[in-house]
């Protein structure tokens, strides 16, 4: 399905996995989608990366090695993280030393999320808001680490976001996405893409009782940029340093920056 993998910016605003929607159209489309996954999402997450998306995001914490040091006023911005399964990881990885902000702008996960902070007692060190990728509610220079996972390609506006995250971190900041990628093994994508769209759609009906958002999902996936096209895009935004890591041979990436 390579063919059909955008690598333009502005085409992503009006993708809505491989349907093409009209301006402003995307974002209400992908919240109804969050809306009907919310409750069921990181089991699901499970079953369709059998796991591994726990290795990966594993990988992202230990890249980002969040500081054990008491009062340390270390801050964290985990965007589109609703459901609070990155920050809860960054936050145990520090030894309950930092806090850290879930900003998503479907309010069914972070109730989710809410919910398994209260039952984590991670409430002191994990706070949600709900908000816009695009327009951060935040002040500038405010965080040590912004962090996105598997979210960055539902943002309507790309540019936008990765700009408001340069403009949020402190100088010195990090920024690390853990995207969905391009697969760089002729064997592995053949398996992946029979996986992908015969299986998980499949999956999620019988999970959920609703195939739809996993066929957008899915979709999404192959519509988002490539690797040296959204390193690219970060870039742009004004970051330096820029690289990526692919893990499970590009089915997922780890890209980071850094603000100078």
């Amino acid at each position: 399905m390579s063919d059909v993998r955008t690598t333009e910016p502005e085409e992503m605003s009006t993708s809505y996995g491989f349907r093409q929607v009209g301006d402003g159209e995307k974002q209400p489309l992908v919240n109804e989608v969050f809306h009907r996954v919310a409750k069921r999402y990181d089991l699901m997450n499970d079953l369709m990366s059998a796991g591994m998306h726990r290795v990966w995001k594993d990988a992202l914490v230990s890249t980002l090695s969040p500081p054990k040091i008491a009062n340390s006023n270390w801050t964290s911005l985990d965007v589109a993280g609703g459901t609070g399964d990155v920050a809860f990881r960054i936050v145990e990885a520090s030894d309950r030393q930092v806090h850290t902000t879930v900003l998503d702008i479907n309010g069914s996960m972070l109730d989710v999320g809410r919910e398994r902070a209260g039952r984590k007692k991670l409430d002191q060190n994990v706070s949600f808001v709900e908000a816009n990728a695009e327009e951060l509610p935040m002040r500038d220079n405010s965080f040590n680490a912004y962090t996105i996972v598997f979210g960055i390609r539902n943002v309507p506006r790309i540019d936008r976001a990765l700009a408001e995250a340069f403009r949020v971190l402190k100088p010195g900041g990090r920024f690390l996405c853990l995207e969905f990628s391009d697969v760089d093994m002729p064997i592995l994508e053949k398996f992946y893409e029979q996986w992908s769209f015969r299986a998980i759609p499949k999956l999620g009906k019988l999970i959920t009782g609703d195939d739809e958002p996993y066929q957008y999902l899915v979709e999404s996936i192959r519509k988002f940029p490539n690797q040296q096209s959204f390193a690219t895009m970060i870039r742009n935004a004004g970051f330096e340093q820029v690289t990526w890591r692919n893990y499970s041979g590009g089915i997922a990436t780890l890209h980071s920056g850094w603000k100078i």
